[in-house]
């Protein structure tokens, strides 16, 4: 009985996703797609980028590396990463190179075919794409609170490398501030 008394207290409603819902003012959805579409816009309209494909003749192959959380909160970075990943692929101006354990998982499966696939459909070896550059950065966070209000600051830089230089080629940060009242 009292289950069911605490489910009667409760109501819960369905929203588009794209929907901006905000409720604690804490990082959240909105924030991680809002920001990822700024700075790969940002990126991929930077000189490094025209250059590139104007000398190789390509489209530059990107890793999206590490995202590190220095925030105050928890944040998933993994879906950070891939809203990242997502705003390049769909911009059609990059590609997308597997990283970490998901590039160790293909290279495991191509082993495995190896043995077990048949000739027609064995992938070979040695066909990888190599990225051109590694894209890495940090979400960081300062909180000022006084009483009723605090007072959120995200910072969120990235950076991206080029893997056979270790030159920087692009730099870029966002910014979000966020005001709470209780």
């Amino acid at each position: 009985m009292l289950l069911s008394l605490l489910a009667c207290g409760q109501k819960v409603s369905r929203v588009d996703a794209g929907e901006t819902t905000d409720l604690s003012g804490r990082w959240n959805e909105t924030d991680s797609r809002l920001v990822a579409e700024e700075m790969v816009k940002d990126a991929l309209s930077r000189p490094w980028a025209m250059e590139f494909s104007a000398d190789k003749d390509r489209k530059p192959a990107l890793i999206v590396g590490l995202v590190k959380n220095l925030s105050h909160e928890h944040i998933s970075s993994g879906t950070f990463i891939k809203d990242i990943e997502r705003e390049i692929l769909n911009s059609g101006r990059a590609k997308i190179v597997q990283a970490g354990d998901a590039r160790n998982e293909l290279r495991d499966e191509r082993a495995e075919q190896q043995e077990f696939a048949s000739e027609e459909t064995v992938k070979k070896w040695g066909q990888e794409l190599g990225a051109d550059f590694l894209l890495q950065g940090t979400i960081n966070s300062i909180v000022d609170q006084n009483k009723k209000e605090k007072a959120i600051f995200y910072q969120v830089n990235m950076e991206l490398t080029n893997i056979e230089t270790n030159e920087k080629v692009w730099i870029g940060d966002k910014k979000i501030k966020k005001l709470v009242k209780k």
